[in-house]
Parts: C-alpha cells; structure tokens; sequence
C-alpha cells in the first residue's frame, strides 16, 4: 500500500500515472484551488477514522440484543445479505465519491447533480441534531468512568442516600425475592444518582440541569475541540488511541467473561438458532437497519475522510477491510455482553431471557456494570468498560462533527478557509449548547426522543435519494468511469446493479416498514405524549425539508425555460478529476 501513501494529487489526470489511461489528459480542466486541500499524514490515521466511526456504542449495545431478539445465529442470515447487498455498496460509494471529488457533502453535489444540493444541508442538520445527544451519552460514560475510582463500585448496594427501599441486591445473598417492583442497585444508581430522572414529572417537567454532567459534557467537547481544530493532521493521530483501545478491552472482557459461572448459557441462548423467525418481516428489517445505522452511510462522514485522501488510494478495498471489521466488532461484542447476562443469570437463578431485557443505554450503564460490581477486581473492569465506551463515542463524534467542518468549509472556502479554528470553536459551542436540555432531570427523555426523530427516517430517505441522485442522474456509467479513474479497473457488474437498484430498494424497504410498523415510546415506564411524538417529527422533518426547498429555491433562480432550467439544474459541473461531459447522454461538450 506503499503507493497510496504518496501526497494528493493536482493538475491533469495524466500526472495520476497509468492507471487513468482512460483519460484525456487535455479534457481535464485544473482548479488550482483544490491544491492546497489537506491530507492524512498515514493511510492507518484514515483506515482507523473510519473504523472509529463506524464502530460505534451502536455495535456494543444494539447488535446483541437485535441478533437474539430476532432469532440468534439464524439472524446473521439476514445480516449477512443486507450487508452484502445494501450496506457495504453504499459504503464503497460514499468513499469513492469522497475521494473523486475531495470536496464535503454540500458542496460535492455541483459535482454531481445540483438540484440535489439541498442533501447535503440536510446531512449536516441530522449530524448537529445527533450532536446533541450523542455526546450526553459520552458524558454519562465520564460520570461513570469518575465514580469508578473507588475501592468498593457505589452502584454495589442499597446503602446509599439515593435508593429506596425497593433496591434489591441478589448477588452474595441467598433465598433473596425479586418481584416486578425490585430495582437492582446497578438501576437505581442510574436513575436516581446519575440522571435523577424522579425529580422530572416527563417532558413537560424536566427539571434543573445537573451541573456534574454539565462538567463532563464540558471536558468532553473540550477533547472533541482539540482533537478537530487543525484537522485530519491531529484527529488522525487521536484515532490510533480511540479507534484501538476499544478492540484491546473487548478482549480482555471476553477472557473475563468466559470464565464466569454460566457464561456458556448466555453464549448458547445469543447463538442458538431460531429458523421460524426468518419468516417474520420484522426481522429482515432489523437486519436491514442494523446494518445500515451501523456502517453509517448518509451522514457524510465517509464523503468528508475519504474527501482527503490520494487521489489513487484504493477506497475499495478499504470499504470490504472496514465494512468487515465493523460486523466481526459487532459480532464480538455479542460474545461479551452475553458472557456476562449469563452470568448474571446465573447468580439470579433465572433464565437469560429475564435478564436480557435491557437494550440501548440501559445495557451499558445498568445491565452491564450490575454484572462487573460483583466480579473480582470489579474497579479494574468498571474503570477500563467505561473507557471503552468514552472511546467509541468519542470516535464517532470526530466523524459526526469533521462531516459538517468539511462540508461547511469547502461549501464557503472564502470566508473559513483560513478561520479553521474558530468555526471549529464556534460549532462545538453550538453543540455544546443544544445539548443542554439533555443535562435536565428529564434529559433521558430528550435523548430519547432526539435519537428516534433526529436521526431515524430521515437519514434513511436521505440516502436513498442520495443513491439515487448518484446511480441515475450523475449516471452509473459515469461514476463507474469516475472509479477507474482512480483504481484502474472499472467496478463489476455486482456492485453496479446494487447502487441503481438493490440498494435503493433496501433503503425503501427500510424507510416504509419503519413507517408502517411504528411502536409506542416508551421509557422508563414513561409514555411519551401524543404531542412529543409531534414534536419528534417535525424535528425530523426539518432536516429533509431542504431537500425540496432547495430544489425550488434552484429551479427559481436559474433562468430559461422549464425545460431549460431542468438541463441546468441537473448538469454537474467539471471537475480536476473527470472529463467535460455532458451529465445527461456522457458525450464530450467540445
């Protein structure tokens, strides 16, 4: 890989080396601007970016439970397919346009098809929305990292001034009743201690901000700053920390794990098969938005890292390397977390369907350290869980937040390109401040309701019509000529009918049943309110909303006929990377 090493390419396509014969070097006009454009000082400061991003909390607490919920080992059939078929073809896309056209995901779309630029304002709202919630969960994980610091875990017990005589501890005790009233110590410590949540009456009552995760999203987003403000060139070095630590932890709790009582009841009831749930729609839905929430496509982040990259890195190689990392993660973090729910069921005396009802942030800040507190050595294993879970955060905030840096940046190079820093200070400040109803009393309330309808259908419909804007109006045979330019060998027919059919009906596919199939919100026993869930989609529909506004606020402007207008509105502009074509029949414009 010696090769893609080698600094970004500029000028004509013929100083790309034999592999762009395809190409008139004289058809290529230069844009002398893009010369200046940053790039990763390693091709691993790339590789590891996009893993950290694409191995998120995600692959720790929602696989598991999806897989067994959906039928265990049977499930990684439909995983399996959707992945094959819908999520790594969009994937591969995303770095190859990234790449081609090194630029973010506004102002990419000149290149591609104008009309469409209202997506990129779009990705860049559902990423800020994101921004708001996603890092709250990060600062819970810093509440819980700072607590660990003692000799004896303070969710261990019911000894403390935060719980109620509910509070059940059934580890170390014999002949102890749990009843649907019990509350395990690992709970209320959440609850009460760390979110306070029975201090709010719901949504309309959240309650004052607690100040010690306001202090932890602070040094958070302080971390996030400093990590962003120069670029690829310190982001890139960060990830060899936090993309890696992960894998070094996963694996030490697996060790600890499989030599826990009753480890092998939690691995059999993860893996044991269940045919007949193949046959359920359900399940081949989960399947399809698992894996596509888990590659992470639609949030350009993959168009921003792959935006620095050498014009002749190999991107598809490096979309299978990644896309298989993160489902062996995924894969792997099921062995984990189910290793230790059997455990747990073990010393309940219940079966692991019982204590395996917990999913999303419930698994890691109550499921899990139950089972850790009661371990040997448990403040070694609370201590290095939770940097695991600060690091995967962390990651996927770097490539949540350097998506909208980069789009922004290239979309208004004249007035930020020399201004890095302050933007960066000025959207972290934004970040910081639209996260601050999630710091509440009720803030798990508000993260709740933000990660359903922040970043739920709209993502989805996002993509899809990305996918279709690139596979039938740029033209699949342009970008397919677009990626030979880069690799020397044209994409096969497989990934050509996945991205102009396959694709885009997996991403229908999971934008209908989502529709269709809507269950009611619920948290902690919370019912959310019919005018919340209101709420939740008109959040969701101010990001997609752009998408035809944009399309209006274009045809307006552009003058000329209808018709005429359309021609314009739909024609890419010329690009360093590509000859000048016409975007409807691919024949040269003289």
């Amino acid at each position: 890989m010696s090769h893609q090493d080698s600094s970004a390419p500029t000028g004509s396509l013929a100083s790309q080396g034999t592999t762009n014969a395809g190409y008139s070097s004289s058809t290529v006009p230069m844009i002398a601007q893009r010369d200046s454009r940053d790039s990763w000082s390693k091709k691993m400061d790339f590789l590891l970016s996009v893993i950290g991003f694409a191995v998120d909390l995600g692959n720790v607490w929602r696989f598991p439970y999806i897989c067994y919920q959906n039928g265990g080992g049977a499930f990684l059939i439909p995983y399996t397919l959707m992945a094959v078929f819908g999520g790594v073809p969009l994937f591969y896309m995303e770095l190859a346009l990234g790449q081609f056209h090194r630029t973010g995901a506004i102002s990419i779309w000149k290149h591609i098809c104008p009309i469409f630029k209202g997506i990129g304002f779009a990705i860049c709202i559902i990423s800020l929305y994101v921004s708001f919630y996603y890092n709250t969960i990060i600062a819970w994980a810093l509440y819980y990292f700072y607590s660990s610091f003692t000799s004896t875990l303070p969710w261990t017990s019911c000894d403390n001034v935060w719980n109620t005589p509910n509070c059940t501890n059934y580890f170390g005790t014999n002949n102890v009743s749990w009843d649907n009233y019990s509350h395990s110590p690992a709970e209320e410590f959440y609850t009460r201690n760390v979110l306070e949540i029975h201090k709010s009456s719901g949504l309309r009552g959240v309650g004052g901000l607690r100040w010690q995760l306001v202090l932890c999203l602070f040094l958070i987003f302080t971390i996030v700053y400093f990590s962003l403000w120069k670029g690829v060139k310190t982001s890139g070095k960060v990830v060899w920390v936090t993309a890696t630590l992960p894998y070094v932890v996963l694996f030490i709790l697996l060790i600890r794990g499989a030599t826990l009582p009753g480890a092998w009841r939690g691995v059999v009831f993860y893996l044991k098969p269940k045919w007949e749930k193949l046959l359920e729609t359900r399940v081949w839905v989960d399947a399809a938005a698992q894996i596509f929430f888990s590659l992470g496509p639609g949030f350009g982040v993959l168009l921003a890292l792959a935006s620095y990259n050498p014009f002749t890195n190999n991107c598809y190689r490096d979309a299978i390397v990644t896309s298989l990392v993160n489902c062996m993660t995924s894969f792997l973090s099921g062995f984990v977390i189910f290793t230790v729910l059997g455990y747990m069921a073990e010393m309940r005396n219940v079966e692991v369907e019982d204590v395996a009802k917990d999913k999303g942030p419930s698994l890691l800040f109550i499921t899990y350290p139950e089972a850790i507190a009661n371990m040997v050595g448990s403040t070694f294993f609370a201590i290095i869980f939770f940097m695991m879970v600060i690091a995967l955060g962390l990651d996927s905030t770097f490539g949540g937040l350097e998506a909208i840096i980069t789009a922004v940046m290239d979309e208004y190079p004249q007035y930020l390109f020399k201004r890095r820093e302050l933007f960066v200070l000025g959207l972290v400040i934004v970040c910081f401040m639209g996260s601050l109803s999630t710091l509440t009393h009720g803030g798990a309330y508000v993260v709740q309701l933000l990660e359903t309808f922040g970043a739920g259908c709209s993502i989805i419909a996002v993509v899809f019509l990305e996918a279709i804007a690139v596979s039938w109006f740029y033209g699949i045979q342009r970008f397919s000529n677009d990626v030979k330019a880069m690799l020397g060998f044209a994409p096969g027919i497989f990934w050509k009918v996945c991205w102009v059919a396959i694709s885009p009906a997996f991403l229908a596919y999971i934008i209908v049943s989502s529709l269709l199939d809507r269950h009611p919100l619920i948290l902690f026993d919370y019912k959310y309110p019919d005018w919340s869930i209101t709420v939740g989609f008109i959040v969701g529909a101010s990001s997609f909303i752009w998408i035809p506004v944009y399309m209006v606020y274009k045809l307006v402007w552009t003058p000329g006929s209808l018709k005429q207008r359309l021609a314009v509105c739909m024609r890419p502009e010329r690009t360093m990377r590509e000859p000048h074509t016409d975007s409807l029949s691919m024949t040269p414009v003289p």
